[in-house]
């Protein structure tokens, strides 16, 4: 695997440590598990939906929490019983997991549903009206005050009266 060295970027950027740090992170632990698989999908503007495939799980084995900026789903797989009789072949993952999304700024879980073996939780971001961007008035000049210097004696208009 490629590494890449953001030491450049650090140096000529303000404010981006925290991305950066995930970068690293990411690549440090980049040869992770990838279970359960997952999807993100983009909604609208500011809406997201994470669907992970927790096929056989039931909804008091898995908990989701939401912390600022993180994003952890775990599943814990109730002891299986023998009631189902002995297996020959165990195709389908029962293991327990943790799943970490990390979260940009000011975005929160609105929703998750647990439907058909897939996990759908949907994030919005809800940025502050404080933290919005805003039109600025520029404070303009009242006429009466504005003096012509394109007179060529250099005197103004109001010494000729």
């Amino acid at each position: 695997m490629t590494r890449f060295d953001f030491t450049p970027y650090r140096r000529t950027t303000v404010g981006f440590d925290r991305l950066f740090d995930l970068l690293e992170n990411h690549q440090r632990n980049g040869s992770g598990d990838n279970y359960p698989p997952f999807n993100i999908a983009r909604l609208d503007d500011g809406e997201y939906r994470v669907t992970l495939a927790v096929a056989g799980f039931k909804t008091d084995e898995i908990e989701i929490t939401a912390q600022q900026n993180l994003l952890t789903v775990t599943g814990r797989k109730a002891e299986a019983s023998d009631a189902d009789g002995e297996f020959l072949h165990v195709g389908i993952a029962n293991r327990n997991f943790e799943r970490r999304f990390e979260l940009a700024d000011f975005v929160r879980v609105s929703d998750a549903r647990l439907a058909d073996g897939l996990l759908a939780i949907d994030l919005v971001r809800e940025v502050p009206e404080a933290m919005k961007p805003k039109k600025i008035a520029i404070n303009g000049s009242d006429a009466s005050k504005i003096v012509d210097l394109s007179n060529d004696d250099g005197s103004d208009d109001k010494d000729a009266a």
